[in-house]
């Protein structure tokens, strides 16, 4: 992959506040000694050559020393930070921000004006990854307090772009254990009880990556910079030179050991082994065939429980780096405690609060960047008492605002079926570059022909039941010859007609509420084959990237 890197030509340029300016501004200090920094923060500028790069990837580098008062922050470090992101946006690069830190410095000779310093540092992250600035987070220690807010303006927002990398050791709390014990407050074992990746950061989605150590860490960092790293003056991540043919079938993907009975991709689609679409699949074997096979993908958010049934990764397509996205298509177990009024496990084609949360930040992540691919077996958003409680209509309302607002592409395929409310946040309507198409065999509409035929069509479906020459037979009998047998006969014979006529209501439903109407209607641009979908895909995002 890209993250080959040449570190022996890796160059690394040391800033610090010019000395003796009213206005704070970092500048060189070349030939200055390691450890000779007069705060606890670290700044300078970092070029790393890579394959797209081979000039360098210049990004400002920012690292706390937690040598100094466990890099615990007063107006020193607070005007560097902001300095070192006023650097970041003179030069057009993205801060990467190594951090550890004891949060705003407490002692006798100072006091609040720590805070107003730490309250400068937040309003200029705000301010520049409002703009479209990039923060990229290693934590690799405890960080508390103002860090802690830090990391959370950075890259936890719905609005920020940037990779938040924790380690095993690594915390993000807003008071340490000790403090909390000593003010009578719910506390845990330990900071990483509090504020880890395993317990708390990675289960609810604020830390996108786990590493398990710096070096790790870097490694996972450089991965992401392979598709999301954008040139100063550049429109865009450079492309990947991809020996994966454009044109090769999705179809011929092997399926090693599937849980699913499915041997190749093509199974999956072929109507005699999947009839109706029906049949689970793993949606992460279709989106592997996808890709550039020698390009890499790496997932985001993977640790985030309730998020399961939206996969999101970031890949290369015909050498153009995409975010993708997949809608899980099988059920998924969920662990922990439920409540009674929500769903026993995360049902695949759905989209839950997490999920739906998920869906919206990997958009916005990647507007104005890289262009999204998303591939749909949607059915819709859960609408259980839990899901709403949990801010369902929020999230849900998210995919569509970020959807409005996304600058570049969204190619979105539907590969299964899609109804329901999710049809409405991924319409043409909402945005001129959204194409919407279909492989042929799927099923979009308003709602699924199963629930239509129990609920849109009820009256007419016990009309077709109740006028059908058995049943009506039977009442004849019944009426000539009254019995509670017979009516008890009766009751059945009408449940099973009412089902089977059900039955042929959804099949009329779906034959009519079809991909090819949705297309005569403008609702989709395009229908074409599971054979042709990487190649259909490709050419799309080369005419959208020629047209700039």
């Amino acid at each position: 992959g890209d993250s080959e890197l040449s570190t022996a030509s890796a160059t690394f340029e040391e800033f610090d506040l010019e000395s003796g300016q009213a206005k704070l501004v970092a500048v060189p200090v070349p030939g200055r000694e390691y450890g000779s920094n007069e705060a606890g923060v670290v700044l300078g500028i970092i070029s790393t050559p890579t394959q797209k790069y081979p000039e360098g990837m210049r990004r400002v580098l920012v690292l706390s020393d937690p040598s100094m008062g466990m890099g615990a922050l007063s107006a020193p470090e607070c005007d560097r930070l902001v300095a070192a992101f006023d650097l970041a946006e003179r030069e057009g690069l993205p801060l990467e921000w190594g951090a550890v830190s004891s949060g705003a410095r407490s002692a006798m000779d100072s006091g609040t004006e720590n805070l107003d310093a730490t309250a400068r540092v937040v309003r200029k992250i705000v301010t520049f990854t409002q703009s479209g600035g990039v923060v990229n987070l290693m934590v690799a220690g405890v960080n508390i307090g103002a860090q802690a807010y830090f990391d959370a303006l950075a890259p936890m927002l719905m609005h920020t772009r940037g990779a938040l990398i924790m380690t095993p050791d690594a915390s993000m709390i807003l008071t340490g254990r000790r403090a909390l014990e000593a003010a009578g407050s719910v506390s845990a074992e330990d900071e990483l009880a509090i504020g880890g990746y395993e317990r708390i950061m990675g289960p609810n989605g604020e830390a996108q990556y786990q590493a398990q150590n710096l070096f790790e860490a870097y490694e996972t960092l450089y991965r992401s910079y392979d598709f999301s790293y954008v040139a100063p003056g550049e429109p865009g991540p450079r492309p990947f030179q991809s020996a994966d043919p454009e044109t090769r079938s999705i179809c011929d993907f092997a399926i090693a050991q599937d849980d699913f009975g499915f041997a190749t991709v093509g199974e999956i689609f072929d109507d005699e082994s999947n009839p109706g679409r029906k049949r689970p699949f793993a949606m992460r074997t279709v989106m592997q065939a996808l890709i550039d096979q020698d390009g890499g993908q790496l997932e985001r958010w993977q640790g985030m429980v309730g998020a399961e049934t939206t996969i999101v990764w970031d890949a290369h397509l015909g050498g153009i780096a995409v975010e993708l996205i997949g809608i899980e298509s099988h059920t998924v177990a969920r662990d922990g405690y439920r409540p009674h009024d929500g769903p026993e496990a995360w049902n695949g084609g759905t989209l839950f609060p997490q999920s739906s949360k998920k869906m919206a930040r990997a958009i916005n992540a990647a507007s104005g960047v890289r262009p999204v691919v998303i591939l749909a077996n949607l059915s819709g958003f859960d609408g259980s008492p839990e899901s709403l409680r949990k801010l369902q209509l929020e999230y849900g309302a998210e995919i569509a605002r970020a959807v409005v607002n996304f600058q570049g592409p969204i190619l979105f395929c539907v590969v299964s079926r899609y109804h329901g409310g999710a049809y409405v946040v991924f319409s043409q309507e909402q945005n001129p570059g959204l194409e919407a198409t279909a492989l042929t065999g799927s099923y979009a509409s308003v709602i699924g022909g199963g629930p239509a035929a129990s609920v849109v069509f009820a009256r007419e479906v016990r009309a077709q039941a109740v006028s059908d020459p058995r049943v009506v037979e039977m009442q004849r009998e019944l009426r000539r010859s009254p019995s509670a047998e017979l009516r008890e006969k009766l009751d059945q014979l009408v449940q099973d007609v009412t089902l089977e006529k059900q039955s042929e209501v959804a099949a009329e439903f779906d034959r009519i509420h079809s991909v090819e109407r949705a297309r005569d209607v403008a609702s989709l641009s395009d229908i074409f084959e599971p054979e042709v979908l990487r190649a259909r895909l490709s050419a799309s995002l080369r005419a959208v990237m020629k047209q700039g």
